[in-house]
């Protein structure tokens, strides 16, 4: 694991772009499944590529992807038509962008939740600490559901890729850490547009008697954190201030029971990346690599509770873990790269020592 993170932070030292550039004036961004005001990753992505287009005055273009089978396509739209930086959003366009990015050397590439290690010099993936907003996002249940005198907590998500894992298990772990013996529900929905289902499991968890909800999979989620708020349980969002987006800055039934989102600033990552190429800054841009945002640059974090009844006895304590975690005093023990929880990945490398001698 320490190997892997050496790993990340010298690709973002020592490997800048190699190609001349004077400053990029065009900007096409492709959406994973979603439209780009889902209220959760898809819509920050557009709102950081947006705010950079109109502060360098960039031409911008954005295609909403109806299907996984029109990765390809869409992303090919944006270089017929002679767009200088290409944003795909998504683990899952990331071959898609990886394939294009090799074929069109004077194409910048830019993947929100790619993973790019020895990636060609025009391609850079944009990571997030999803673990850390998650592990915040699970002591705040958990000290939530302690308040309301409950010992079960529940979370829905997307699928079941890297981001999301470390959504989860980031979420899992901050729940143990104040309380071990608290009972957590979670279910994968193989969809990130399905918010029917995102509900149908919410109700499920809420008759299971589960106090707070966690909802960390796009829509899907969002479709679970609305049914739970209008049951009266308290519910959390992710990537964007759902209080914000979801529930209409206070205008849709059940906003009194948002408590706070799991942020993820892809808006900022996003902007950072496409000024850099708009001012033509080569010389800092991460070729071939991430660039990584975690807690300690604002790149995850927690959303405001707004208008929740929730006891700032449960804030403060919240805030105290945070700030622990920040500082590295506290592990979120889950895997970077895979999302999965460190002590399964020991695990399963003991068991192939074992297999092997």
């Amino acid at each position: 694991m320490k190997q892997l993170i050496i790993l990340v932070c010298v690709t973002l030292l020592l490997a800048p772009a190699t190609l001349a550039h004077e400053g990029a004036e065009t900007l096409c961004l492709v959406t994973d499944l979603g439209r780009v005001n889902d209220g959760t990753f898809n819509q920050s992505a557009h709102e950081g590529a947006q705010l950079a287009a109109d502060e360098y005055d960039m031409e911008y273009k954005f295609i909403e992807t109806q299907a996984e089978t029109d990765y390809e396509a869409n992303i090919q739209t944006c270089i017929d038509e002679g767009f200088e930086v290409i944003i795909t959003v998504g683990f899952l366009i990331a071959d898609a962008t990886w394939q294009a990015a090799e074929a069109n050397p004077e194409v910048y590439f830019l993947g929100v939740d790619q993973f790019v290690l020895d990636g060609p010099q025009n391609y850079v993936g944009i990571q997030f600490r999803e673990d850390q907003s998650g592990f915040m996002t699970g002591v705040l249940a958990a000290y939530t559901a302690e308040w309301l005198g409950s010992d079960i907590i529940a979370g829905v998500y997307g699928i079941d890729i890297p981001p999301v894992k470390r959504f989860r298990n980031g979420y899992e772990q901050g729940a143990r850490y104040v309380n071990p013996d608290l009972k957590i529900l979670g279910v994968y929905i193989d969809s990130f547009i399905a918010p029917d289902r995102g509900a149908s499991a919410a109700l499920q968890f809420i008759g299971e008697g589960a106090s707070v909800l966690f909802g960390g999979g796009g829509p899907t989620g969002t479709g679970a954190i609305l049914a739970g708020a209008q049951e009266g349980v308290y519910v959390i969002g992710v990537d964007k201030d759902e209080w914000v987006t979801s529930f209409g800055a206070g205008e849709t039934p059940g906003s009194e029971f948002i408590i706070s989102s799991a942020l993820k600033r892809v808006d900022e990552g996003v902007y950072q990346m496409a000024a850099m190429l708009a001012e033509g800054n080569m010389e800092e841009f991460p070729g071939g690599g991430v660039f990584l945002l975690d807690a300690a640059m604002n790149g995850v974090g927690l959303a405001p509770p707004h208008e929740s009844d929730l006891d700032m006895s449960v804030w403060e304590k919240t805030a105290e873990v945070s700030a622990m975690l920040i500082a590295g005093e506290i592990e979120t023990g889950v895997n970077l790269l895979t999302g999965d929880l460190l002590e399964d990945d020991d695990m399963m490398d003991e068991e192939e020592e074992e297999s092997s001698g």
